[in-house]
């Protein structure tokens, strides 16, 4: 399905009943990341699993800001009429579910995300450095923005008062210490490290995910 949101057309897969929960997936994949997780959820809820844009069947742009997937996904929240969803958002869609609850307080009634930075610097070094040599050669505009983006602030933060899981594996790609200060800066926040799980080997093509945001939303 076809979603016009914020001049650009916003691809989405919507199945199951309940209330709404939107999935967001990370930098350069699209909604099929959640291709073993949705038939459970959609028995619980109403999925809204969306391709962020310049992803998947999404319209491209040339620049690419955290802010502006911010703001598609409010419009696609009206647009669509969906009362609070709840939103998971993983890597990038973490980042964007940040930057939504902190902007709009009330428009969620809760977020679940895992492996999230709030700067770039809350990436591990080394992989920190990977992606800047990659970037050097490629010049890819998402990348380009994952390096010089998210600037969400300690005060943001502090404006997210809906209930937030915050997930991140204990072999993640974002540092402990800084999944740590997210989890401590959101007022009404739970913070889960997984055990022997990196960046999105709970997350990519898995069930394992299905738990974790049944357990969030209880």
């Amino acid at each position: 399905m076809i979603c016009r949101v914020n001049s650009i057309n916003l691809y989405y897969e919507m199945s199951g009943v309940g209330k709404p929960l939107i999935l967001l997936h990370g930098n350069g994949e699209t909604h099929k990341i959640f291709d073993k997780a949705i038939p459970i959820l959609s028995e619980h809820f109403t999925v809204y699993a969306i391709d962020s844009r310049g992803h998947g069947q999404s319209d491209s742009v040339l620049e690419y800001h955290y802010d502006d997937m911010a703001e598609d996904i409010k419009c696609f929240i009206h647009e669509l009429k969906l009362e609070q969803p709840i939103l998971y958002g993983f890597s990038d869609g973490g980042i964007i579910g940040l930057i939504l609850a902190s902007k709009y307080p009330q428009l969620l009634s809760r977020l679940i995300i895992s492996g999230a930075n709030t700067v770039p610097d809350g990436i591990r070094t080394g992989w920190l450095r990977l992606f800047q040599c990659i970037n050097a050669v490629v010049k890819e505009p998402k990348m380009t923005m994952m390096l010089k983006e998210p600037n969400i602030t300690t005060e943001m933060l502090k404006c997210i008062v809906i209930p937030t899981t915050v997930l991140a594996g204990s072999r993640d790609m974002v540092k402990r210490s800084h999944t740590e200060y997210i989890a401590d800066s959101i007022p009404n926040s739970k913070l889960n490290i997984l055990q022997g799980e990196g960046h999105g080997s709970y997350v990519l093509h898995n069930t394992k995910l299905v738990n974790l945001i049944l357990d969030a939303t209880k």
